[in-house]
This record gives C-alpha cells, structure tokens and sequence, in this order.
C-alpha cells in the first residue's frame, strides 16, 4: 500500500464554480475552448480534451487568507466531472518533465527548504519523504514553469479496524 495519496480540489469547490460561484478574487470564471494542449483539469486530474470547454479562474487552496496562500489561475472541466480519487499519481502530473512539489506545515504556510523542482517520475518518492517528517501536514505540486497549483499529497490513511477486529 502506497504511503501517500494524491488529492483533487475538493468537489464541493468545483460545484460552486459549476454553479455559478465567484473564483478567490471574486470573479465569475471565464469560459474557454480547450486547445487539446496543457489544459489540465484541477477536479478530475485530466486533460481537458481539445473542443470541450472549461472554466479558468483565479483557486487560493488554502482555509483563510495569509501570506504563504497562494492564489492563482486553474482550470476545470465546464461539465461536471468525476473527481480524481485514486492513490497512483494522476494523469496530469505525466504532461511535464518536472513540478515544483513543496511541504507546508497544519498552519498552511511553507516549511522552508522543502521545496524543489522535481521530475515527474520522482515526485511520489519525494512526497512519502517530505510527509515523513512531523512537521510536514500535506504536500503540494504545482507547475514548474507557471507555479500554478495542480493537487495535494496527504499522507494515505491507515486502513480502520472494525468492530470485528478485521482490518477494512
């Protein structure tokens, strides 16, 4: 069993936007075609294929304003999608050579020195060893050229025990 767990932007986020909510500046999406080319959609964790349209806004995925929440423009499958929920690293993270992948602490601000420009297929090892360390809450990858958020590495819950005492 993997020991990290890549996250999508939470639904009830995508289905505001959907629904016709206001991005973190405060602004309605905008509406475009998808060029086929380096569309990535934040819920799904896919590419948003050529022709389909999507919604590009301004995402800060953090609780509160701060000065480490970044803000900045993702985009989103206009059409309801399902959202990614696999523990395998997700067909987004496979269209560039590198991601920026940077560990921040439970008060959502970087911890210093832990981020690096990392090759895609690099990035889970780098992730489980960040999330090894107890200051470290959660992981983000974001673009190596724009700094654009793409998802979050958690730490992979352990498996409950039931009642039964049966591992679930």
């Amino acid at each position: 069993m993997t020991a990290i767990r890549f996250a999508a932007m939470p639904t009830a986020d995508a289905r505001a936007l959907w629904n016709g909510g206001r991005d973190a500046y405060g602004n309605l999406p905008e509406t475009m075609v998808s060029d086929g080319d380096g569309n990535p959609c934040r819920h799904c964790l896919r590419n948003i294929e050529e022709g389909e349209e999507l919604l590009v806004f301004a995402y800060r995925p953090f609780p509160e304003l701060q000065p480490y929440a970044e803000t900045g423009p993702i985009f989103l499958h206009k059409q309801p999608c399902r959202r990614y929920a696999e523990e395998i690293q997700p067909p987004i993270l496979t269209m560039s050579p590198n991601f920026i992948v940077r560990g921040y602490g439970e008060n959502n601000r970087i911890v210093y020195g832990t981020g690096a420009v990392t090759d895609t297929a690099d990035i889970p090892a780098y992730a489980e060893t960040l999330l090894a360390r107890p200051e470290i809450a959660y992981v983000h990858v974001r673009s190596a050229r724009n700094n654009c958020f793409q998802c979050r590495i958690d730490k992979a819950k352990a498996p409950a025990l039931l009642e039964t005492g049966v591992l679930a």
